[in-house]
């Protein structure tokens, strides 16, 4: 992948990604081409250490917990949040970011998952576990349409993975299966374990967001300054 875009754009500051509860993410005015190529498939065995599916809705005890300064100043991983995002409280202690992304046709939501060295499984076994979460317009599981590839972002070496249908949720509780939703994800080595970044909303909001997406992937460092 590209390296990160100048933090001289219009709309950007910088940030460092640190516990949730202290992250301030800063905007990139996005200016990168679209990352996903390629195709990817596979199981849905959970890989060695990931926690379950609905690991945000168990209590925090049943999960393993992140080691004292792991995933921090110098483990951390940072990255410039676009212009227009909104950040949140982060709902469980396994997100370190989570943003709201509005749309015409309905917000959408950016998540990023930390859950320390050893945890969280391979990349691929992540965006088959994604694909999984969507069907296609007939019912088939949509894993068939995802697309992935793999971009380096200086030293980074970053894989990404796009892929739509009728979103059933997976982390979160939609309310019921969510017709015409759209996912890019994209899992980042940090210095001590993977990242994991998981965009999703209504189609039209996805792809108009996409190249915002892209530019945050395309900034991201290790460390926190």
């Amino acid at each position: 992948m590209a390296a990160a875009a100048a933090a001289s754009l219009a709309g950007c500051s910088d940030q460092g990604a640190v516990r949730p509860e202290s992250a301030k993410p800063v905007a990139e005015k996005p200016s990168a081409p679209p990352l996903v190529s390629g195709h990817g498939d596979g199981g849905t065995t959970l890989p060695p250490g990931h926690p379950p599916l609905d690991a945000a809705a168990a209590p925090a005890s049943a999960l393993p917990p992140v080691p004292e300064g792991a995933g921090i100043g110098d483990t951390a991983l940072r990255w410039k949040v676009p212009a227009g995002w909104i950040v949140e409280a982060p709902a469980s202690p396994m997100r370190r970011a989570q943003y709201k992304v509005p749309g015409k046709s309905g917000d959408g939501e950016c998540v990023v998952f930390y859950f320390g060295p050893g945890q969280g499984g391979d990349p691929v076994s992540n965006a088959q576990r994604w694909a999984d979460q969507f069907t296609a317009p007939d019912g088939s599981p949509a894993q068939s349409t995802m697309t992935t590839s793999e971009i380096a972002v200086g030293p980074i070496k970053v894989f990404v993975v796009e892929v739509a249908g009728t979103y059933k949720g997976g982390m979160t509780d939609l309310g019921g299966p969510k017709p015409g939703y759209r996912l890019l994800g994209a899992v980042a080595p940090g210095p001590d374990a993977n990242w994991y970044f998981k965009f999703t909303g209504p189609d039209e909001t996805v792809r108009g967001q996409r190249d915002a997406f892209n530019a945050m992937v395309r900034s991201m460092k290790h460390g926190a300054s």
